[in-house]
């Protein structure tokens, strides 16, 4: 079975935001988006390996492999061609959520944007909440 490398880190989500993000734009919406996240879940902002800052834990298990590891509940990274935003779960709610999110791409398992002001935050809430209930309904309560 394969590990999963991206493990929750000690390091300070503040420096890594200062030294990753590489735009004064960017570096700002990536402050915003830890207190947006924080402060809409509940959950503190934790590094999850080099480059993502990840918001609650929650125990995964692959339906198509062996392969399990804690995992953060939502999380986003301030990328340098985008911000990838890991806050999108393929329910039903949230297919019709992104029609009402704003300008951003989306790929297999995040959306990206390329500021924050691109997108409706209300609707990003709406997004994380429907994650959260999915990834709570599937593995159970998060920590």
């Amino acid at each position: 079975m394969a590990t999963v490398k991206t493990k929750q880190t000690t390091a300070s989500v503040g420096d890594f935001i200062n030294s990753f993000a590489d735009t004064d734009q960017k570096r700002k919406d990536a402050f915003e988006l830890v207190d947006i996240i924080s402060n809409f879940t509940g959950y503190e902002a934790k590094m999850w390996g080099p480059s993502i800052i990840g918001f609650g834990v929650y125990h995964y298990k692959s339906d198509k492999s062996k392969q399990e590891a804690d995992w953060p509940l939502v999380a986003f990274s301030p990328r340098k061609a985008a911000i990838s935003l890991y806050t999108y779960s393929n329910t039903e709610k949230n297919q019709g959520l992104l029609e009402k999110l704003g300008k951003f791409k989306k790929g297999k398992g995040c959306i990206y944007v390329k500021k924050l002001s691109d997108i409706n935050v209300d609707i990003l809430k709406e997004m994380i909440a429907e994650t959260i209930n999915f990834v709570e309904t599937k593995y159970g309560k998060v920590s």
